[in-house]
């Protein structure tokens, strides 16, 4: 006989929210004594009249933030007196709720405790409310079973964004900083982020700063995905200022988490991967092959190759990655590639300012520095035939990508232009730091084997043995 299956128990409709109705008179009962300092503590705690669950207190706590906000005076007659005028007074329970609450509450100075005992039930109620939401999501299956458990993890993932988003005291923020402006100070090396493994564009840039959004943009065939996977292979190798070797993850939406692999092989090899795919290999190259792969294999590089990645599946990801793997940079290749269903219907301009956005609330929530490649469109070409160089908006769908990145670096090769009045060298790259929030903008030259897909200093390019990664001893001048 054929396991019943029965249905999964209705949810306990009987069930009371958490919340502790003494805490919030608590809360209450201190800003009637103290108003000044209670709802200082209740803005800093994200306190907010949704935090109470009793709709007397909602309207209450709403009353004393708005008299508080307008610099009026605050105590037993003038909120009354307020409440009164609205019509509010009687619906909370009149004069005497407000007697009660101050009876009730002797003294302030238990104020602290109340609030985070609001701020904790109303935490609670929040994830109740996700969670039930989430349910509901499922039973309803409009959505594909993959994008209904990105958005449910995005909505928990947003409750600790909620959390962490208090302001921090200023004395805290001084300190933090006076430690970092210490630690330069004491290593002296010049370079406050992340290290490129690339001398001139450290120089500009100081590193890669967490917290950061840089877009890498170009027209296509410049080499921006060489570049970007240049750059994650020094960092995950050490082969960087500080010799450190860092976690990196990279988003690969175009190219298959094989190509790039090979791609990379064949890059540090200095191997030709035409010349590989049809066989011509010679002994020699075969060596340089085996000694790059067996380099790689050591780095802590992470690929994720899943095609039509939406941004709120990319950034689920990457917090999963963080977490797991310590990643320490972020690579998206490329921002024009992914989307972002609930902005789709609004037009592409709106849908890649939406992506741009996630894209740098992702940086700021993992605190590491992301770098994303972007397209350029077609203007360089149009507006200037000769060297078509790049400018800041010519950025690809939408002025939000310049808005919101902290760099943009535009990429070009004057090779591609035969008219170009440098078009004769075949290896000179331009990298154009269009862009610097925090810093100096400008031209970074480097060096670019197409053959091999490998930028180097525009130096030592040529030489391989004479390819540095470290600066010099005075450090990096500035």
């Amino acid at each position: 006989m054929a396991a019943r299956i029965t249905p999964a128990a209705a949810p306990q409709s009987d069930r009371i929210p958490p919340y502790s109705e003494e805490a919030e008179r608590g809360v209450l009962g201190s800003a009637l004594l103290d108003a000044a300092r209670v709802i200082d503590l209740c803005v800093e705690k994200q306190l907010v009249a949704g935090s109470f669950h009793v709709p007397a207190h909602q309207t209450l706590f709403e009353t004393l933030v708005d008299m508080h906000d307008s610099g009026q005076v605050i105590d037993l007659l003038t909120v009354g007196d307020r409440l009164d005028g609205a019509g509010l007074l009687n619906q909370i329970g009149g004069r005497d709720l407000l007697l009660a609450l101050l009876e009730a509450t002797p003294t302030a100075a238990h104020a602290e405790h109340y609030i985070e005992m609001v701020r904790q039930r109303h935490l609670l109620r929040t994830i109740i409310d996700r969670a039930r939401t989430a349910i509901d999501d499922c039973y309803q299956a409009e959505d594909d079973a993959d994008e209904i458990l990105s958005q449910t993890e995005q909505r928990f993932f947003e409750i600790g964004d909620m959390a962490r988003t208090a302001m921090r005291p200023w004395r805290d923020l001084v300190k933090e900083t006076m430690q970092e402006i210490e630690n330069i100070f004491q290593q002296k090396k010049g370079i406050t982020g992340i290290p490129t493994g690339y001398r001139d564009l450290d120089k500009k840039l100081l590193g890669l700063q967490n917290s950061d959004m840089i877009i890498i943009a170009a027209r296509p065939s410049m080499g921006k995905t060489s570049l970007a996977m240049n750059i994650a292979e020094k960092i995950a190798l050490g082969e960087v200022a500080d010799r450190q070797a860092r976690p990196v993850a990279v988003f690969s939406l175009e190219m298959s988490s094989e190509q790039l692999v090979r791609r990379m092989i064949c890059c540090r090899a200095r191997v030709s991967s035409h010349k590989l795919s049809g066989g011509f290999i010679s002994q020699v190259n075969h060596g340089h092959l085996m000694q790059a792969a067996d380099a790689l294999t050591k780095a802590p590089l992470y690929i994720d190759d899943a095609a039509g990645l939406s941004a709120v599946e990319l950034r689920a990801r990457a917090r999963r990655l963080c977490k797991r793997f310590e990643i320490r940079l972020i690579v998206v290749d490329y921002l024009q590639l992914l989307h972002y269903p609930q902005y789709a219907k609004e037009g592409r301009q709106r849908e890649t300012a939406a992506i741009s956005g996630a894209l740098k609330a992702m940086a700021k929530e993992l605190k590491i520095p992301v770098v994303v490649l972007s397209q350029l469109s077609r203007a360089p070409e149009t507006r200037d035939t000769k060297s078509a160089i790049p400018k800041l908006s010519d950025l690809r769908d939408s002025g939000s990508i310049e808005q919101d990145a902290d760099v943009v670096a535009l990429l070009r090769r004057p090779c591609k232009y035969p008219q170009d009045k440098e078009a004769d060298d075949k290896t000179l790259s331009i990298l154009d730091i269009a862009k610097h929030r925090n810093g100096p903008t400008g031209e970074v030259r480097l060096h670019f084997e197409e053959e091999f897909t490998r930028f180097e200093d525009r130096a030592t390019g040529a030489d391989r043995e004479d390819v540095a990664f470290a600066p010099d001893a005075e450090g990096i001048e500035v």
